[in-house]
């Protein structure tokens, strides 16, 4: 299976990318959870957002090393990511996928890589802290700076609405249609 190599800043070529497609990511990405979205949408963005990419992360650091940086769920973040997205990010990091509120955010303009939860070390081993922004937030929610090297990541959601995870979620509920009753109070 071909993986696509991309760098931050991201640009055009993200267009290209499918849902479901391989890519590794190299370059700078910004970690950023619910405060420090927050805080962004408050008080502006303390990076260059054109062609940004944002983990949503809360990295564990000791001294100038990142020990641990696994994804955080995304859906949290679905209400904070428009003003993101308009302000030029092109890329976001997390698990589980978003919205579809946010699959149309990112039709034309980004894509939502998916980074598998529980490879927090694998995640570690392929960055450099670059720098925080944000520091007073504490570790999990400051903005952490951080040069990548080659990532693994799977696109989850495309720049043309197809989203991996709706797709998952469409299919097992029409699998279990009709397989419980009422009287369970579990509904698909």
């Amino acid at each position: 299976m071909k993986v696509t190599e991309l760098r931050t800043p991201l640009g055009e070529e993200i267009l290209s990318l499918r849902a479901g497609d391989r890519v590794t990511l190299s370059g700078t990405v910004y970690t950023a959870r619910d405060e420090a979205h927050l805080r962004m949408q408050e008080g502006g963005i303390p990076f260059d957002p054109r062609g940004a990419v944002v983990y949503h992360c809360g990295p564990v650091v000791a001294g100038d090393r990142i020990v641990a940086a696994g994804p955080t769920t995304s859906a949290r973040m679905d209400a904070l990511t428009g003003f993101l997205l308009d302000a030029g990010v092109r890329g976001i990091i997390g698990k589980g996928g978003m919205g579809k509120g946010v699959v149309e955010l990112l039709r034309g303009r980004a894509v939502y890589l998916a980074f598998t939860g529980g490879c927090a070390a694998l995640a570690a081993s392929r960055m450099r802290l670059q720098g925080v922004y944000f520091p007073e937030l504490g570790m999990a929610e400051a903005v952490w700076a951080i040069e990548l090297d080659r990532l693994p990541l799977v696109v989850g959601i495309d720049a043309h609405g197809n989203d991996l995870f709706g797709r998952v979620w469409d299919e097992a509920k029409a699998q279990c249609r009709g397989r419980f009753h009422s009287s369970s109070g579990i509904t698909p």
